[in-house]
């Protein structure tokens, strides 16, 4: 039987902890013996875990045979890896074990130097940090999840069980994936990646500066058609000066922000509203509803078609 330990570190997030144990332990195989055999594995013998004190029934000698290991999430995801977990990671990988995180469980995957040169993801409001922390590994905030072989990691809340599925799926078939997937009433497969899932704040001008007053008189304008001159003149500038200041204050270039907020209100109009698809985008600043559904669907993940069933 495939054993399956989670790691329980302090400050572990309970969703995080609780996805993999109820998932793997209801997958049945077709003549309806378990699929998996899991531990909960920590440390010390009694971690905190935020509104409640666990008491894990294995120690860290429990990840020595495991056939996969998930690291959840943890509260403060720049915590200090503890040595010991530390060891018994680098431990495991190096006798070809499966390693997994979930949501920010990517932090302390990535401190022990198992994720370097690997594409990875995490929740999208913690990439950023990620990146910054763990220069060597390359963070996808897009996507769900991601399978490097034996180092997986996945984004936030529900995309760890689309992980685990996908472990599933890896080790037993379609079929007995799904049937997990339908005993957690989750499709076996979503749509998109977490873009869909992402709100973009476009308001990262320092208050009071003009370029605020021009972010302000873009969102008011995002039906017009724009080009880069216009929004220039606007701002009584050159074009060079128009994309100098905006890099140092948003970190993107003016159509690039443009073409975001647009999408941002596609998504709010979507949401709220009743509109055909062709009408929004008209009403978003595209002259074309073709162009827009592309432009939707490289920033989103989706097609507006699925965004409004999922979040309408």
């Amino acid at each position: 039987m495939h054993t399956v330990a989670v790691l329980a570190l302090d400050q572990v997030i309970p969703f995080d902890l609780s996805t993999p144990i109820e998932v793997f332990t209801r997958t049945r195989l077709p003549d309806g013996r378990p699929g998996y055999q899991l531990r909960v594995c920590a440390e010390r013998d009694e971690i905190d875990a935020g509104a409640f004190t666990l008491r894990a029934p294995w120690n860290l000698e429990g990840l020595k045979d495991a056939d996969t290991i998930i690291v959840p999430g943890i509260a403060d995801p720049t915590a200090p890896l503890p040595p010991a977990a530390f060891d018994a990671l680098r431990t495991a990988a190096a006798s070809g074990t499966r390693i997994a995180s979930l949501c920010v469980g990517t932090f302390p995957l990535a401190a022990t130097g198992l994720l370097d040169g690997l594409r990875v993801t995490t929740h999208w409001r913690a990439a950023d940090l990620l990146a910054a922390l763990y220069p060597n590994v390359n963070v996808d905030a897009d996507v769900l999840y991601v399978d490097n072989g034996q180092f997986l990691t996945s984004a936030g809340a529900a995309a760890g069980m689309d992980l685990c599925l996908h472990m599933i799926r890896r080790d037993y078939g379609s079929a007995v994936a799904a049937d997990a997937a339908r005993l957690s009433v989750m499709p076996l497969e979503r749509e998109g990646g977490q873009a869909q899932f992402i709100v973009h704040d476009h308001s990262l001008a320092q208050q009071g500066s003009e370029l605020e007053t021009l972010l302000v008189w873009l969102r008011e304008n995002l039906a017009r058609d724009l080009a880069l001159a216009d929004i220039a003149a606007q701002c009584g500038t050159s074009t060079r000066t128009l994309i100098r200041r905006f890099r140092n204050q948003t970190g993107t270039t003016p159509l690039q922000w443009l073409h975001r907020a647009r999408i941002r209100q596609a998504q709010h109009l979507l949401e709220t509203t009743e509109h055909s698809i062709e009408r929004i985008g008209r009403q978003v600043g595209f002259g074309s509803p073709t162009t827009f559904r592309d432009r939707f669907k490289r920033t989103t993940g989706v097609s507006p078609q699925t965004y409004r069933r999922t979040f309408s």
